[in-house]
């Protein structure tokens, strides 16, 4: 594999082109381990940025896209439909909250995000009133893309550089009560203060329930999302669910949403959709949104992707979903958050360690420094797992299939990491 050229012109995510981090060539992938070119093997303990739940090279997943790509691989949208659309979007539906009954396709999580907006924004042009504004929480993600950055946590995340040319939204104080701690029903006070002042401005509340990911790894209190849900239909707004990392079981729900037993107005999913094999996005809305929308000026709603219901894609969503229809993720999460609550504790003896959390298949350490990247990976690496830490945050989203010793040596491999004074800055 050609590395030089690779570190030379190949710009990778968060890396910069003056000092590049190491990249390590993976050469193939089966069930939880990448291999790469030399022979070694890594437990994954990130799924791919949450998307490969099922694991690598997986022979259901691989079947429905051989199949399908002897049939066709990608058709336009507009004025054609085809039965891999269908046979998903039915599967959806069967699978999401029973308000939620039409589902609009896209090509990736950002995009979903904007699609959600652009339908909130939409349905109240609609009903001709003017509500330009989002109402979310701080240390929250919801994409790359600008309008998903927009409703981004414009100070303490990795998008803070563009506030000032992003659209100004209105952000309430995330939630600090913890997921296991007892509710303190003062949690809510800064959002219901927010969605009252300004109600008449906003088309929707949009929040990842239950997870914030990329925005601080924060898991908070279910009762919270009930608050939101309850304050959104107090002064008549939607309610978007950004379920796009949480989404089809990581949470130990196959959605977060169900951990505060409500249903969003406007559902976007994504990442684990396709079991990590290719980009594949949905923002699912009830009929009342949708028919909202559509019977406003322009007479539809006004998005649509070159990709949008990509056959291949679709075929192979629709066979991760055959696999979560069997239900071993519950299980396999539930055995996942077990091992979580034995072994994360014990890492609070290092004075380096902050506090760890957990919930379903995702484990976070938090740490009191940055993480040295170059040097953690590569102890990561020497360990035999694959951990993509960022900023204070160590953090595993492994995929459910993962055994115990697979846990237990991406722990380790923490382990390890905190008795290394190198591997912090």
């Amino acid at each position: 594999m050609d590395l030089a050229f690779d570190r030379q012109h190949i710009w990778h995510p968060y890396t910069s082109t003056l000092t590049p981090l190491t990249c390590y060539p993976v050469a193939s992938a089966h069930g939880v381990y990448l291999k790469l070119e030399d022979g070694t093997e890594l437990i994954d303990g990130m799924s791919s940025w949450w998307s490969t739940i099922h694991g690598y090279n997986h022979p259901h997943l691989n079947q429905a896209a051989h199949q399908q790509i002897d049939q066709v691989s990608h058709v336009m949208f507009g004025g054609i439909t085809h039965q891999p659309a269908i046979n998903l979007c039915k599967k959806l539906l069967s699978l999401t909250p029973s308000n939620l009954e039409h589902v609009f396709l896209a090509d990736s999580g950002s995009v979903a995000v904007e699609v959600s907006l652009k339908m909130a924004l939409q349905y109240w042009h609609a009903k001709r009133e003017r509500r330009p504004k989002f109402l979310t929480l701080r240390h929250g993600y919801h994409g790359d893309t600008f309008a998903a950055m927009s409703v981004t946590d414009p100070d303490n995340s990795m998008h803070s550089l563009y506030k000032g040319f992003l659209p100004e939204h209105i952000f309430a104080e995330s939630p600090a009560c913890g997921y296991w701690d007892e509710w303190q029903p003062e949690d809510l006070q800064d959002f219901e203060q927010e969605i009252t002042q300004h109600s008449h401005e906003l088309a929707a509340v949009i929040l990842e329930p239950i997870v914030q990911g990329a925005g601080g790894m924060r898991i908070y209190h279910p009762e919270f999302l009930k608050g939101v849900r309850r304050l959104c239909d107090k002064h008549g707004l939607l309610l978007i669910a950004d379920e796009i990392a949480t989404g089809f079981g990581r949470t130990g729900k196959l959605f977060a949403c169900e951990h505060a037993n409500i249903q969003p107005d406007i559902l976007c999913i994504g990442k684990a959709l396709t079991g990590g094999y290719m980009t594949l996005s949905a923002t699912l809305t009830s009929k009342h949104v949708a028919d909202t929308v559509c019977g406003g000026e322009a007479g539809c709603f006004m998005h649509g992707p070159t990709f949008m219901g990509n056959p291949l894609a679709c075929a192979v969503a629709t066979a991760s979903l055959e696999l979560i229809e069997q239900g071993e993720w519950t299980h396999q999460t539930k055995q996942i958050e077990m091992l979580f609550s034995e072994l994360l504790p014990k890492l609070e003896q290092y004075d380096l360690v902050k506090n760890t959390r957990w919930l379903g298949a995702i484990g976070v350490v938090e740490t009191h420094r940055p993480v040295n990247m170059e040097t953690i990976q590569a102890l990561f690496v020497e360990h035999g797992v694959w951990i993509r830490p960022f900023g204070k945050l160590i953090y595993m989203m492994p995929p459910f299939i993962s055994h115990p010793n697979h846990i237990e040596k991406l722990v380790n491999a923490i382990d390890a990491a905190l008795q290394r004074k190198d591997c912090f800055a």
